[in-house]
């Protein structure tokens, strides 16, 4: 190792302090972000803390780091750095990445970090310069990776768009009742929607169109369970075990994806996730966010925190997930659990939630319409996926300064675009 790379504490290089509590009563909608122990969770009408910054958990979910560019207000089951001493902070929130927090912690029930026990790891840091050189390359990588997340995130709206405009709004059923031919769709698909309405028990709704449960559109609807030894049992390869932090509104996060192995996957055979299920989680702060699983992700189980939900042969998975997705639909579960102690969603909650059946013939036609706009969102997602495995296989090399910056540029033009990563 060079010259150019300091020895020392961590508390030599940075000085962490916990965050500041913020109860939802007084929080203020505005511009500045609240950053939990799982990332940036609100945003609040003052900031605490000048940016750019770097925020990890204290409690709950430990390990993760979360740069921050703008001013923003670090909520008490943080760290964040108060100081980086003359360093980078982009870098030190790369840096902060490859520190074992677990090994810091006060192993309870619910494993805490103490600052003061960070402030003692023994780490190597390089020079300003290379800190910077450093940070610009994974930098590059990030951005490229955010610019595809953005991308998904339009082609989400196109889809939720549609659904509001068909399944929510009954735009066509209006204009048909109306006299008018609906906008955008062939006369074949507009055949398919009724030209008035009837009273149901939720509301008026387009005639002929049935209001059932989630559970008569499905085959399979329960969650899943931790193998004995909880932790301790993950492994570096194996099957998935998808957890809560891996579920959040239209997107399957890889980040912090558990593995296990076969004999424990074994175990948990009737919670095996299978390609096109809905996961939902039911417990918990991230309650009610849902995706579609990512099949990448597959084989798979999930833990007692996610709810797998299976459509029935010809019933559109893209229906259901959207029909889940939508406020009203979250704002009528959570009622069902009000006045529990915990925040949780039973299975009987979600099997009797009731939704509009318009019939195979147009939930087969908007399953044809949806099915391009997502499956060029799972090749977008797969894509951000291979550049982020790229850059957290680089990260800790370029860290710890066994990779150089000319070495990353000649791997980035063997694997990758390089020109397309930096914007050369």
């Amino acid at each position: 190792m060079s010259s150019e790379w300091r020895c020392g504490k961590l508390g030599d290089f940075i000085e962490l302090k916990r965050g500041y509590d913020l109860p939802k009563t007084k929080r203020a909608s505005g511009p500045y972000p609240l950053v939990s122990s799982s990332g940036v969770s609100d945003c609040h009408s003052e900031p605490m803390v000048r940016g750019p910054g770097v925020v990890t958990g204290r409690y709950g979910t430990i390990g993760q780091v979360y740069f921050v560019d703008d001013d923003f207000w670090p909520l008490n089951t943080t760290l964040y750095v108060r100081d980086f001493k003359g360093n980078d902070p982009r870098f030190i929130s790369y840096f902060l990445t490859t520190v074992d927090f677990f090994v810091y912690s006060d192993k309870a029930a619910v494993p805490g970090v103490n600052r003061n026990h960070l402030h003692e790891a023994l780490v190597e840091i390089p020079d300003l310069t290379t800190q910077q050189e450093i940070a610009k390359s994974l930098g590059a990588l990030d951005d490229r990776i955010a610019l595809l997340r953005q991308t998904n995130t339009t082609l989400e709206a196109i889809a939720q768009a549609l659904f509001k405009s068909w399944f929510v709004d009954f735009d066509p059923v209006r204009a048909k009742q109306k006299g008018r031919e609906p906008e955008g769709m062939d006369a074949a698909t507009a055949a398919l929607f009724p030209d008035s309405f009837e009273e149901s028990e939720l509301g008026l709704v387009p005639k002929g169109w049935e209001v059932t449960t989630i559970k008569n559109l499905t085959t399979k609807i329960g969650s899943g369970a931790t193998p004995r030894g909880g932790r301790e049992v993950y492994l570096d390869e194996g099957v998935a075990l998808i957890r809560s932090q891996n579920v959040y509104d239209s997107e399957f996060v890889w980040a912090g994806l558990a593995r296990i192995s076969d004999e424990a996957a074994t175990q948990l055979s009737g919670v095996e996730v299978k390609q096109h299920d809905v996961l939902l989680n039911i417990t918990g702060a991230s309650i009610l966010r849902t995706c579609v699983v990512n099949p990448d992700a597959l084989p798979a189980r999930v833990n007692q925190h996610v709810a797998i939900i299976r459509a029935k042969p010809g019933i559109s998975a893209r229906y259901i997930h959207l029909h889940l997705l939508q406020q009203k639909t979250k704002n009528y579960l959570m009622a069902l659990n009000s006045g529990a102690s915990r925040e949780a969603i039973t299975k009987s909650h979600i099997e009797h939630l009731p939704i509009l059946n318009p019939g195979l013939a147009l939930l087969t036609c908007f399953q044809e319409v949806v099915a391009p706009v997502y499956a060029k969102a799972e090749q977008t997602a797969a894509q951000s996926q291979t550049l982020a495995t790229l850059r957290d296989t680089l990260l800790p090399r370029l860290i710890s300064g066994q990779l150089r910056l000319p070495e990353v540029e000649a791997m980035l033009k063997d694997s990758c675009d390089a020109d397309t990563v930096f914007g050369q």
